[in-house]
């Protein structure tokens, strides 16, 4: 999000950051429409409702990593500690976020073999 653009909620994604560390002008090639719709959507689901938010943002942080958004896993982060959640909280939902992605690879390379008629074990 660039200094130009407010927004009344404070639930917005957080800027990503360019590989020498420069913050990026968020959202600069999104239309301003699309920009709001969005921002709307994205406020929404952070509203109170049946998960606590820092369930959400724990849930956020796994998504994150899952997406590679850098961006949005350190501000998930810093907001999942600002909710209380523990480091224990942070390090078991990255360990299920690496179990997704071991899983992806292996669900991946078992359509690719049945694909390709290969059967290696």
């Amino acid at each position: 999000m660039n200094s130009k653009t407010t927004h009344k909620s404070k639930n917005v994604p957080t800027p990503s950051r360019s590989e020498s560390g420069k913050k990026l002008e968020s959202y600069s090639m999104l239309a301003p429409e699309m920009k709001k719709i969005y921002f709307e959507f994205y406020s929404e689901t952070y509203k109170k409702s049946t998960l606590s938010r820092k369930t959400k943002e724990l849930i956020a942080i796994s998504a994150s990593l899952t997406a590679k958004c850098q961006g949005c896993l350190e501000g998930h982060i810093k907001k999942a500690l600002k909710l209380g959640a523990t480091k224990a909280e942070i390090s078991e939902t990255i360990a299920v976020a690496m179990g997704v992605n071991a899983a992806a690879v292996v669900d991946l390379t078992d359509i690719a073999a049945d694909n390709l008629n290969l059967k290696h074990y």
